[in-house]
C-alpha cells in the first residue's frame, strides 16, 4: 500500500495545531498580562487591581521586580543609560545634556530610559547633580535599592517582620497606603485561629506615617491587639514629606474611614486630613516613642523603645525608606515651606530657596534646583570651605555658583524660618533672605543600618521599561 499521501497529510495536520495554539495564546487575554502577585489570579488587560483578591497592582512594582545584576556593562552588550530611582530627583539635568532625541524623558517625577532611542553617550551620567545614573547594558532602564521582602511585604530573612511606607521612594502616598493595608492583611491571615497571651501584642507598627496609619487601621478594623509607635508626632511625619503639593489621581481607599481624595492639597491640609482619620476611627497613637531595636524572641519579637519593652507576634516597620533627617532646632522650623529631602526639583520652579548644608546631599541638591527655570538658590554652610564634598559635586558647584540662580554663603547659619522671609547669621552680621522654601540637607539617621540590625538585607531591584500600573495610579 502506498503511503507517500501521509507525509503531506501530517504536515497539513501539525500546521492545524500550531497554527490554533498560537491563535488561543494570542487571545488569551488576562494571561498576557500575567497573574496576581500576592493570590496568583489571572489578570485581565490593562487591569489596575486583581478582580479576585483586590489589590492594587501598583504595590507589588518594587517587590515583584527582578534583582538587578551588576552595574559593570557585560562583554558585547549594547550601553545605554540606567537611572537609579531611588536618587533621581526629576530635575530634568539630564534631558537637557542627551544629544539623542527622545532617549530620556520624565515619568512620574523621575528620568526613565527609552532603550530604544539611547546610545550609551554618557553624557548624562556627568549632567546629573545627584549622580543617580551609570552606563550598563541589559533590560534594566531604572534601579532601586530596597529591602529583600516577597510580596506581602514580609522579609524573607526574618519571617513575621514587614517592611512598608513607599518602598519606591518617590513619596506617592497612594502606594504607602496601600503597602500598609496590604501588610497587615497578610499579618492577620497568618494570626487567625491562634491566641496569643495578656502581654503580648499581635502586632506592633513602628511609624505613623501613612503607611503606618494605614497598617493600624487595619490593625483596627480586624480586631487585634496593635501597638502603633511614632518616635515624634504626626505633625513631624507630615513636616517630612518631600513635595509640595499632594494628588491623588483616584481616591484610595483606607481602612475604617472609607475614600480619600485629595487634590492639590499642601502639607497643612494633609495634616489636617490624617487628624480627622485618627479622630473618627478612633485609632491608638502613641507618640513620642522611639523604636530602638527589634529581636527576634521564641513566640514572635522584643521591641524596645528606651525605658519601654513591647512583645509582639508580629511587626511592621512603616518607618519608610527616608530615615530620621537631622533638624536645625530654630524657630519656624515647623513651618511647611521646610523640606528634608527632594523627589521633584521641578515644583520649586520660580521660587526663592534656601538650601542649607555642606555635605554633598546639599551641594547636589543645591545645584539640582538651580537648573529649574526661575529658581534662585542660596545654599548656607556654616563651615569655610565644602571639604567633605567630592571632587565631582565641587566641580559642578564652582560652574552654577558662577551664573545668578546659585548664590553661595560659608560661614552662615539659620537664625529663624519666617512666613516668605529666613533670617541668616553671616560671619556674625545678620540679613534676611526672601524665602519660599527651606531644604535642610545636614545629614541624620539613615533607616538601612537599623533595618540590617533587625536582621533584614538590602537588595538592588531592577524596574524595567514594561507596563507598569503604577504609572496609572501615581499619586
Amino acid at each position: 500500500m502506498n503511503m507517500a499521501w501521509l507525509t503531506p497529510v501530517a504536515v497539513a495536520c501539525l500546521t492545524s495545531v500550531f497554527v490554533l495554539q498560537h491563535v488561543r495564546r494570542r487571545s488569551a487575554g488576562p494571561s498576557d498580562v500575567g497573574r496576581c502577585p500576592r493570590c496568583r489570579a489571572l489578570l485581565a488587560p490593562e487591569a489596575l487591581t486583581c478582580a479576585s483578591c483586590g489589590a492594587p497592582l501598583a504595590a507589588f512594582a518594587v517587590v515583584s521586580a527582578p534583582l538587578a545584576t551588576a552595574s559593570v556593562a557585560a562583554p558585547g552588550g549594547v550601553l545605554h543609560a540606567v537611572v537609579r530611582a531611588d536618587t533621581c530627583a526629576g530635575c530634568g539635568t539630564c534631558l537637557d545634556a542627551c544629544p539623542e532625541p527622545g532617549a530620556l524623558m520624565i515619568v512620574n517625577k523621575v528620568a526613565r530610559v527609552n532603550l530604544s532611542a539611547c546610545k550609551g553617550h554618557a553624557e548624562c551620567v556627568a549632567a546629573c547633580p545627584v549622580g543617580a545614573i551609570f552606563v550598563t547594558s541589559g533590560d534594566a532602564v531604572q534601579t532601586v535599592e530596597v529591602p529583600d521582602l516577597d510580596v506581602n511585604f514580609q522579609s524573607h530573612q526574618v519571617p513575621g517582620l514587614y517592611i512598608v511606607g513607599e518602598l519606591g521612594g518617590r513619596g506617592l502616598i497612594k502606594n504607602a497606603v496601600n503597602e500598609g493595608k496590604l501588610a497587615m492583611e497578610h499579618v492577620a491571615a497568618s494570626l487567625r485561629g491562634t491566641a496569643t497571651d495578656a502581654g503580648t501584642f499581635d502586632v506592633v507598627v513602628v511609624g505613623a506615617g501613612p503607611a503606618g496609619l494605614s497598617a493600624g487601621l487595619e490593625a483596627q478594623s480586624r480586631r487585634l491587639r496593635y501597638a502603633l509607635l511614632e518616635q515624634g508626632t504626626l505633625a513631624d511625619t507630615i513636616a517630612r514629606y518631600p513635595r509640595h503639593k499632594v494628588l491623588f489621581a483616584e481616591p484610595v481607599r483606607v481602612p475604617l474611614y472609607g475614600d480619600l481624595w485629595v487634590s492639590d492639597a499642601s502639607k497643612e491640609s494633609l495634616l489636617r486630613l490624617w487628624q480627622t482619620v485618627i479622630e473618627r476611627t478612633r485609632l491608638r497613637v502613641r507618640e513620642g516613642v522611639r523604636v530602638e531595636a527589634v529581636r527576634r524572641e521564641a513566640g514572635g519579637f522584643g521591641v524596645d523603645a528606651g525605658a519601654l519593652r513591647f512583645r509582639a507576634r508580629r511587626v511592621v516597620l512603616a518607618t519608610g525608606r527616608r530615615g530620621s533627617p537631622r533638624r536645625l532646632d530654630v524657630p519656624g522650623e515647623d513651618r511647611s515651606q521646610v523640606f528634608y529631602d527632594i523627589v521633584e526639583m521641578e515644583a520649586f520652579a520660580g521660587r526663592n530657596v534656601l538650601v542649607v548644608g555642606g555635605g554633598d546631599s546639599a551641594v547636589e541638591s543645591a545645584v539640582g534646583l538651580s537648573h529649574q527655570p526661575g529658581t534662585r538658590v542660596t545654599l548656607s554652610y556654616r563651615g569655610k570651605e565644602f571639604g567633605r564634598v567630592k571632587e565631582r559635586n565641587r566641580a559642578k558647584l564652582a560652574e552654577a555658583a558662577g551664573s545668578a540662580e546659585l548664590r553661595v554663603l560659608l560661614g552662615s547659619e539659620v537664625r529663624e524660618i519666617r512666613p516668605g522671609a529666613v533670617d541668616l547669621d553671616i560671619d556674625g552680621r545678620l540679613e534676611t533672605l526672601a524665602n519660599d522654601d527651606v531644604v535642610v540637607r545636614v545629614g541624620g539617621e539613615a533607616p538601612t543600618p537599623f533595618l540590617e540590625r533587625c536582621g533584614v538585607r538590602m537588595v538592588r531591584k531592577s524596574l524595567t521599561a514594561g507596563p507598569d500600573p503604577a504609572e496609572r495610579l501615581a499619586g
